[in-house]
């Protein structure tokens, strides 16, 4: 004969076995912790240690590189020269970055000439910046490569003045840092930004006299074509290739 007793036991002994089986396989069970995927990149990830990055201090001249013998960097002779070195941004003819960093060097005689122009300048409360200075021949053949015409980029088989550390495009700018108005824009090609071409108000007209008087009184000529571009005459130099460090 069964036992009742022993049965009911039997029986609460295997529902609450079968409630805690349930429980388990219901969400009972602490999940395992969900791990980023391997794939996305290190800033996706979390990572609580991590800091803050902070923006890097801008680059020194003192703490860069210095020039080759017989070259100069112009802000080193005077720092209040400024730059606006449309090559080490996409602000020019080619609309792309050509330069790593914004540097300009000269060779040592062609320096201290654009110096002496900037000093003559100062006195009238004027001064100069600068658009482009030595222009390694590694640039020219990449600018050569993507204008391979002669009427606006120098076959950097013969090279150009800018190789040779002894030209400068360059304007005239106020005490307060604003460009004088030359008619055109930098890299402008076309009669109006010849010197020769007189269809423009008086006010410009006078500025190119003012630059073209200024550099030439330093023994910097004039290009017939361009207005900003001015080249060392006194003395020739070799074509270079050497390229700054930019840290």
């Amino acid at each position: 004969m069964v036992n009742l007793a022993e049965l009911k036991t039997s029986m609460m002994k295997y529902f609450a076995l079968s409630l805690l089986v349930l429980l388990l396989n219901c969400g009972g069970r602490t999940p395992e912790p969900t791990e980023v995927p391997a794939h996305l990149p290190p800033a996706a990830k979390t990572d609580s240690t991590a800091k803050t990055t902070q923006p890097e201090k801008p680059i020194q001249l003192e703490a860069l590189p210095p020039a080759p013998d017989g070259w100069t960097e112009i802000n080193k002779l005077d720092s209040s020269i400024l730059l606006d070195l449309r090559y080490a941004t996409k602000n020019n003819f080619v609309k792309e970055k050509m330069y790593d960093c914004p540097r300009c060097f000269f060779r040592t005689a062609v320096a201290e000439a654009l110096v002496k122009a900037h000093k003559s300048l100062k006195k009238k409360g004027l001064g100069l910046k600068m658009y482009d200075c030595y222009r390694p021949r590694p640039i020219q053949w990449k600018l050569w490569n993507k204008v391979p015409d002669p009427r606006y980029v120098a076959d950097p088989r013969k090279g150009s003045m800018h190789n040779r550390g002894m030209a400068a495009d360059l304007t005239i700018v106020d005490s307060k840092g604003k460009e004088l108005d030359m008619g055109t824009d930098f890299d402008y090609f076309g009669e109006k930004a010849y010197h020769a071409y007189t269809k423009l108000p008086k006010e410009v007209l006078d500025n190119r006299k003012l630059l073209k008087s200024t550099m030439d009184a330093v023994g910097m000529k004039f290009t017939t074509t361009e207005w900003w571009h001015y080249s060392f005459r006194a003395k020739t130099f070799p074509v270079a290739d050497w390229v700054w460090e930019c840290k």
